[in-house]
């Protein structure tokens, strides 16, 4: 039976099968191979409204099988626009040249004027004519769709290969043999100078070698599996791998980075888990530096207790099964010895010199051009952090010392072979130099927050490191015009401003944003190529903040309240949003907010200066009860602000709303006779600052 006399849809299987694939783009790959298929066919027509579509990648096949596929895309009614009928038409109603030349040129040059629908099209009227597009054969549609997706791949570097007839390919990796397969029929596409065929190849070590067919799309997945030991699916290897791997572990700890993850189900096709062992005497190396070489350059999972201590037990992914692996486990073993030794190595030779020692040695170190070596930035973010120390009332002398220090490890072998280490090794560093805790935790957590989500500083002196290291990058970096741009960050200044936020907010920490921009920008005088980007700076941190807030499930309009008043410290800023979140609750909230916009705008249009409220000036009934309320209000108002009770401060305003809306109600503000205009400002402006302590409530009003 042929494709073209099939009535009803069916299965499609796409699979390039190609030399091993780069491990760390496979899983890019894979997606980006299956959604190119699917939504070419999806783009032709040739799916059924619940087609379904599976991806599968190994590393050496992409694939991918789409349920629903019909053997003949359908006809299509189509109304295609022809001419505007001032151009296609001459001032005696004959068809002009252009409208003749448009219709041959569209295949329709047999019609008559007489065919053709006027129509409004916009202002003017055009010419359109329907009519119907014959459907496609699945063979033709799906050649141009696996055309367009083999070039548009996401690939890192392409590669240049010959194949058997003396051709030139260029693709990811040399592809051999092409799965093209529609039901139990091959479809007769090519591809990268392949022809479509229902065989593929197993597992390249543990099967024969001789091809295996795939008689039938639906059963791709159970064939690779049964007879070629091939989990073909990205999704379910890794998910094997994952389970494998906790149950090897058994009462340990098993550390899986999901980078390492898609990185080993990248490379096998059929995974078995191996426990191997190391030397103890491994251990008395700082874990950090074992567990990142196994992970970085073996791609093996460390194994630490219920305590987060390592063990000397590791576990690997192979792609071979056997019943006795011995060889495989000695193998690795072996292979890791030389890792751990060199960290060891590196670790005791570090030992010998201590990080003071080291600092003169930054001055070899550049940091950015216009900003000189890492000595001088290491002297403008030790100054900072004694600054912002006194500011806190910390320890100065210990701010001072972790920030000479923080960047020394730099310098050490162990960080040089692995940069991922910095801050961590020189906590190890200080602390056998005998340096003071916090000054060593520093070390460390001046690099804090990291990432999105990342802890914190634990101690006071890492915090102040931590601040003024970010504010000097942050500062120094826009004040010689590297700002971010779009999506280029290049120097994290986002991730920076976030962090120092986060600190601010989260350790509610009593500082002046104004202040520290300003102390920072004081380290950079004297440098010709600086220009102070505080007023910069701070509206980027403003909008970091507004960010930060959303993320916290705050409302724009409820950020814009507290953000409205330009706050300079933010260590309340937490407890002033719940309380305008509380406010906005209350039924009073919005007819108060909807009446301080209107004093907002009351007050921006007078040039009155408010003077103090006159109460024998006080004529109306409304007037004079809205004084009395506000002056019985005021008391609980201040009181419950001087004690930072935001939430108290907002809804005692609550009392205010029927004295408000009665004022506005009865009261001419802009009364002709000045004493009494200026005497209604008066009390308005008394309303409006006792509204507004907390949060400028007019930003709640729809």
């Amino acid at each position: 039976m042929t494709m073209n006399t099939m009535n009803t849809n069916s299965t499609l299987l796409i699979e390039l099968l190609t030399e091993e694939l780069p491990p760390k783009a496979l899983s890019k790959l894979g997606e980006a191979f299956a959604g190119a298929i699917f939504n070419g066919l999806k783009a032709h027509d040739f799916l059924a409204a619940d087609a379904v579509a599976t991806t599968y990648a190994t590393p050496r096949r992409l694939a991918v099988s789409i349920t629903q596929v019909r053997a003949t895309s359908p006809d299509k009614s189509i109304r295609e626009k022809i001419l505007p009928v001032s151009i296609a038409l001459n001032a005696q109603g004959e068809p002009t040249a252009p409208l003749l030349k448009k219709l041959a040129a569209l295949g329709f040059a047999d019609i008559s004027i007489n065919d053709l629908e006027r129509a409004e099209d916009g202002k003017a009227e055009s010419f359109f004519y329907t009519y119907t597009a014959q459907g496609i054969a699945l063979q033709q549609g799906l050649q141009a769709v696996l055309d367009a997706a083999v070039s548009k791949l996401p690939i890192p570097k392409l590669m240049s290969y010959q194949r058997p007839d003396g051709s030139t390919v260029q693709f990811v990796r040399p592809a051999h043999q092409l799965i093209a397969l529609y039901g139990t029929t091959v479809v007769p596409v090519s591809a990268l100078g392949l022809q479509a065929s229902n065989s593929t190849l197993g597992h390249r070590f543990l099967t024969s070698g001789d091809s295996l067919t795939i008689a039938d799309a639906n059963n791709y997945a159970d064939v690779l599996a049964t007879q070629g030991k091939v989990i073909a699916s990205f999704t379910a290897r890794k998910d094997k791998i994952r389970a494998a791997l906790l149950e090897k572990a058994g009462s340990d700890q098993v550390l899986m980075p999901e980078a390492l993850l898609d990185e080993v189900t990248a490379l096998v096709e059929w995974p078995v888990i191996y426990a191997c062992h190391f030397e103890q005497e491994f251990l008395t190396v700082p874990q950090e530096c074992l567990i990142l070489t196994m992970q970085t350059n073996q791609k093996y999972f460390a194994l630490t207790d219920t305590q987060g201590k390592l063990r000397s037990r590791f576990l690997i992914v192979s792609n071979l099964e056997t019943s006795d692996p011995k060889h495989i486990i000695s193998g690795n073993e072996r292979v890791v010895r030389p890792r751990l030794s060199d960290a060891k190595f590196f670790f005791e030779q570090d030992k010998k010199k201590t990080l003071e020692s080291r600092i003169p040695q930054l001055a070899n170190v550049i940091y950015h051009n216009k900003l000189g070596n890492q000595a001088q930035r290491t002297e403008r973010v030790t100054k900072l952090a004694g600054i912002i120390a006194a500011h806190l009332g910390a320890d100065v002398q210990l701010a001072e010392r972790g920030a000479m220090l923080a960047k020394a490890d730099l310098l050490t072998d162990m960080v040089g072979e692995f940069p991922e280490l910095q801050g961590v090794m020189g906590t190890y560093y200080a602390h056998h130099d005998g340096e003071h805790a916090e000054v060593a935790q520093a070390m460390s957590e001046h690099y804090q927050p990291r990432f999105a989500g990342d802890a914190l500083p634990s101690t006071q002196t890492g915090t102040v490191v931590a601040l003024a290291d970010k504010l000097e990058t942050l500062v120094g970096i826009w004040g010689i015009g590297l700002q971010p741009t779009g999506d280029k960050d290049p120097f994290a200044l986002r991730r920076h401003a976030l962090g120092v936020l986060r600190m601010l907010i989260e350790k509610q920490l009593p500082l002046s944003l104004q202040g520290l921009l300003q102390d920072s920008a004081r380290l950079f005088e004297g440098n010709a190529q600086f220009t102070d980007p505080s007023a910069a700076v701070s509206a980027f941190i403003f909008d970091r903040l507004r960010s930060y807030l959303r993320e916290r499930s705050y409302t724009a309009h409820e950020i814009e309240a507290v953000i409205a008043q330009n706050p300079d410290t933010f260590n309340n800023i937490i407890e002033r949003l719940n309380a305008v979140q509380a406010f906005a609750a209350l039924p009073q909230a919005e007819s108060l907010a909807a009446a301080n916009k209107r004093i907002t705008n009351i007050l921006k249009k007078t040039d009155i200066a408010p003077g103090k409220v006159q109460n024998n000036l006080l004529q109306e009934a409304a007037e004079q009860a809205l004084h009395t309320a506000m002056m019985q209000v005021k008391p609980q108002v201040d009181d419950a602000f001087a004690q930072g009770d935001f939430t108290t401060t907002l809804k005692t305003l609550a009392q205010l709303r029927d004295p408000v809306d009665a004022f506005f109600t009865n009261v001419m503000v802009m009364a002709d006779d000045p004493a009494l205009r200026n005497n209604r400002i008066a009390l308005l402006s008394e309303l409006h600052a006792m509204m507004n302590q907390v949060a400028d409530i007019s930003k709640l009003a729809a």
